[in-house]
């Protein structure tokens, strides 16, 4: 598998990097295919492709294409590092598409002094905040609101009316949260200070962390530590492989806790992994899930089969529209700033910063997203988490958590966590 995944890699170079004009336009892509978080970062690399490719058959920017240049860096920071030089002194990119946060937030300081504009998947609260990293931008809701959304949305649907907690509640006991991570993953250490203080907030006892790695296949010393705790509700901060570990190995010693998840590690794959004891897990979200009925999910599922047909749809996964949305919010920026006759690094900034009610390929309700506002004064595209769960061994959605409606006074404070 790791070689077909390698070659995959070499494949992309060489697929993206061909029969393009001189005019066209360069962005660089550096992305994980064989390292820690490769379970998703294939299908996301996958629909980056597909995503520039769509784009380039439908006029481009303004008649150039898009010349995609997409590296694989196995989730090692040096490397990523030696790529941007690579991608920036070698083919000259207007644009950065960056994936870990590892990488971002290491290289944030470089792009920022370059300014080079960046779009990552990694949703780290710490790239939003415009006075920080002026360059950096992501394409969804940031991890902390996401972390604070679906421990909000728990407490509220779950804790407070599920039979379940019934008796608890009744003998007024308090509702506790311990984390499940890996201490040393930037990514997945990135919302914990947010979740905790929401839990402060929302009167939840917190427990200790429990360190779980990215690559774990066992987790039953930390759910056994956790369950000594009696906690009601688990955050899982890792990747999908991670994760169901996690919650499979709760399932055998009967932690009795209720599971919220990143980004990251809800998706198909984490349903089919857990099976049975995934019912009731709640996960937020970046888009709706590949082949559901939104707008845009026809073109993302015609785009897969025409541009990678020897990868079976039904194995595809919310990874490949999460990619589109960070293609059109690329794509919708180089548009603005090409028209102009302004293609540099302060003119795409500036274009992305007037993004107002803005919709990914100019469709209301693209691919799930609620619109995007982006400010010069603060990065975070929208307050509104898509928190899902799944019920009746189907992914669903629960709710679409506004939390800067829900924390008017809160929401301010907590750019750049």
């Amino acid at each position: 598998m790791g070689k077909r995944i390698l070659l995959l890699g070499i494949s992309f170079l060489f697929l993206c990097s061909t029969g393009f004009a001189a005019n066209d336009i360069p962005v660089g892509s550096i992305n994980d295919l064989t390292g820690a978080t490769s379970d998703v970062g294939k299908d996301a690399a996958l629909g980056i492709k597909e995503a520039v490719q769509y784009v380039n058959d439908h006029g481009g920017i303004n008649g150039k294409k898009i010349q995609l240049r997409l590296f694989d860096y196995g989730y090692r920071v040096p490397e990523a590092i030696t790529l941007y030089k690579r991608l920036k002194n070698q083919y000259k990119i207007k644009m950065l598409l960056q994936w870990g946060t590892g990488d971002t937030e290491a290289l944030s300081p470089t792009v920022n002094k370059d300014r080079m504009p960046t779009i990552s998947d990694s949703f780290s609260g710490h790239l939003c905040d415009p006075k920080k990293t002026p360059y950096n931008f992501v394409y969804s809701t940031d991890y902390s609101t996401n972390a604070r959304a679906c421990l909000t949305v728990w407490f509220e649907e779950i804790w407070k009316k599920s039979d379940k907690w019934k008796k608890a509640r009744e003998e007024g006991k308090k509702p506790k949260l311990v984390c499940f991570y890996m201490f040393s993953s930037p990514y997945a250490s990135a919302p914990i200070k947010a979740i905790k203080d929401h839990a402060k907030l929302l009167g939840i006892e917190v427990g200790n962390d429990q360190d779980v790695s990215l690559l774990a296949l066992d987790a039953k010393s930390q759910v056994l530590a956790a369950k000594k705790e009696g906690p009601t509700v688990i955050w899982h901060g890792n990747t999908t492989m991670s994760v169901a570990t996690a919650i499979r190995d709760s399932a055998a010693v009967e932690l009795g806790a209720d599971h919220i998840v990143n980004n990251w590690g809800f998706d198909q794959n984490l349903r089919r992994m857990t099976g049975p004891t995934g019912e009731g897990v709640i996960g937020a979200a970046a888009s709706a899930f590949f082949g559901d009925d939104v707008p845009y999910m026809k073109e993302v599922m015609e785009y897969a089969k025409k541009v990678n047909p020897g990868e079976p749809t039904e194995k595809r996964d919310i990874r490949t529209p999460q990619a589109w949305l960070k293609v059109a919010m690329a794509s919708g920026a180089l548009k603005v700033a090409d028209k102009k006759g302004k293609l540099d690094g302060p003119s795409i900034k500036a274009v992305l910063e007037s993004f107002k009610d803005w919709s990914p390929f100019d469709t209301p309700g693209a691919l799930g997203r609620p619109p995007y506002t982006i400010t010069a004064t603060d990065h975070r595209p929208s307050p509104v988490s898509l928190i899902y769960w799944i019920k009746g061994g189907k992914i669903q959605l629960l709710k679409k958590m506004d939390m800067q409606r829900a924390f008017p006074k809160e929401w301010p404070t907590w750019l750049g966590w």
